[in-house]
């Protein structure tokens, strides 16, 4: 049970993250503060928070667990404003898709304080943002990647791991920089495609006939390209080296399609298809690893 949580972000992420722990009964009190007074007010209707505060670091004095719901860009600064009021026994976590940035930052502004700072990417989200949106079950049965860094004090740690599985959550812990090249493969790539698929379309001359068309595959093909602008700037940016690590490997395996068909090279369009297919078939959201031997 932690006795306050500080709250700075209180959109989609942030909100649901307090009102999943109160639900859970794992607070018994939550102060807000987000950049946007009429966004903090709308939490405090909805009782996502309880009280309001006037700036991030009001949010955080007397907490003992500090959540950061910012875009990630803005997560040197956030911490900077917090710094005075950070103490060790208080665990300060974040919800950003992006981790090597984010540990830097946590880095250059809390100093001595870094330890305790356990950075978090919960793998969850929608395609709207807002208080509004916010729900309690929207980090259930999904995983959280945590990214200690060296100085990551194991106790707090410890309550990292404790509080994301009692809201019902995967716990595993990684490298900033594994999380970062995995993330650039599944999730940064994806919506990138997803952005340049919906700008490809739009920019022909028959483009709305040909959105007008669209069925289900293409439904949920592009639904991540809905995404919040601003914050998939941040994230497209701050991950930009590997993610263009996997745009080149991309463009690579749609050469391989484009020679083939180039080609009408009907087997080889199959078994590039085939391989694909299968892959798919196999994959399960959140599955263990296995190597390649399978044990």
């Amino acid at each position: 049970m932690f006795e306050q949580l500080g709250l700075i972000g209180c959109g989609l992420m942030g909100g649901s993250f307090a009102l999943a722990m109160k639900q859970a009964g794992l607070v018994k009190r939550v102060v807000g503060y987000s950049k946007s007074p009429s966004t903090t007010d709308r939490a405090r209707q909805l009782g996502v928070i309880d009280v309001e505060a006037p700036s991030a670091l009001l949010a955080v004095a007397g907490a003992d667990i500090v959540l950061l719901a910012v875009p990630v860009a803005a997560t040197e600064a956030t911490l900077k404003a917090i710094k005075h009021l950070v103490t060790p026994q208080m665990l300060i976590m974040d919800v950003g898709s992006t981790k090597a940035d984010v540990v830097q930052a946590a880095r250059q502004a809390l100093r001595d304080q870094v330890g305790s700072f356990v950075p978090a990417h919960p793998i969850t989200g929608r395609e709207v943002s807002g208080v509004e949106h916010a729900e309690a079950e929207l980090y259930s049965g999904r995983q959280v990647i945590l990214t200690p860094t060296e100085r990551t004090l194991t106790a707090h740690l410890q309550r990292a791991e404790a509080l994301w599985t009692a809201l019902g959550c995967r716990v595993q812990s990684m490298s900033p920089e594994s999380h970062d090249a995995a993330f650039a493969a599944v999730s940064h790539l994806p919506h990138m495609l997803a952005f340049a698929m919906m700008n490809s379309i739009t920019a022909q001359t028959e483009g709305d006939t040909f959105l007008s068309l669209g069925g289900p595959g293409f439904r949920d093909f592009t639904r991540i390209a809905a995404s919040d602008p601003k914050m998939w700037r941040d994230i497209l940016l701050a991950n930009r080296e590997e993610l263009l690590l996997q745009a080149r490997l991309f463009q690579q395996a749609l050469g391989d399609f484009e020679q083939a068909m180039q080609q009408g090279d009907s087997q080889a369009v199959e078994d590039l298809i085939t391989l694909a297919s299968a892959t798919r078939t196999h994959w399960r959201m959140g599955a263990q690893r296995t190597n390649k031997t399978g044990t």
